[in-house]
């Protein structure tokens, strides 16, 4: 049974959440609201918000989930000959609300619409204010061309989306953000959901119950909430030489 969420601001064990063909995979509460206190909560246990325009509040946690090992990132030949050619600048957290609009307007082959409408764009952006959510993007000739945004707690990036204008702009950034969370000693990247797009570049799927164990290892890692460094780095073997 579907839960309901109070104003206490509590989830149900993410164990509880549905499964086919009971009903969809990891749908786990509904209602609620998008705090910062809320989002965070949820979170660091493993759980996501997720729904379409005109729906109440989606929470999930599915079974299983799918997973990137920074040091894992798969590295095509033809994506690193790009990285090595220098053609670009990755900057951190200098147009947030850029990326996550072009996130929300980018067209998907596999999704009828977008799930982030402007509640979900003013809640991220509130918890970029907070230090909490950032961006990646990839720059050439001073034009956004790709990026991605997610939520850092502890260890943990919570990757949320990517898009792309330009040939392998959102897999630069994906590298970039790879090499500095190897480099400060982030754990994990959640992914959320399969995708053939996601396995080609390394993820994989972890059992939920191995997810949670993993995000509980990682939640006291000391990383404070904090903006991220406006990183403008020319190419990936730089970042990565730092190491």
């Amino acid at each position: 049974m579907l839960t309901w969420l109070s104003d206490d601001g509590t989830f149900p064990s993410p164990e509880t959440a549905l499964a086919e063909p009971a009903g969809p995979n990891g749908l786990l509460a509904a209602g609620g609201d998008l705090s910062p206190e809320r989002l965070i909560a949820a979170y660091t246990q493993g759980i996501f918000p997720w729904y379409a325009e005109g729906q109440p509040i989606l929470w999930w946690s599915p079974d299983p989930r799918m997973v990137l090992i920074p040091n894992a990132l798969k590295i095509s030949r033809s994506l690193r000959k790009t990285l090595r050619n220098k053609t670009y600048s990755v900057r951190f957290d200098t147009a947030f609300m850029q990326t996550i609009t072009a996130c929300a307007l980018i067209s998907r082959r596999w999704q009828d619409g977008t799930w982030i409408n402007a509640d979900m764009m003013t809640a991220y952006e509130r918890l970029h204010r907070l230090g909490y959510a950032h961006s990646v993007e990839t720059w050439i000739d001073g034009e956004l061309v790709g990026g991605l945004y997610g939520i850092a707690l502890g260890g943990v990036f919570y990757g949320e989306s990517m898009f792309s204008h330009h040939r392998d702009a959102s897999k630069i950034a994906l590298a970039h953000l790879c090499a500095y969370l190897k480099q400060q000693e982030f754990g994990i990247i959640d992914c959320q959901m399969e995708t053939s797009h996601l396995t080609s570049l390394g993820a994989q799927l972890m059992p939920r119950s191995e997810f949670i164990a993993t995000l509980a290892r990682y939640r006291h890692t000391n990383h404070q909430p904090e903006q991220w460094r406006a990183l403008a780095i020319d190419g990936y073997f730089k970042i990565k030489e730092a190491q």
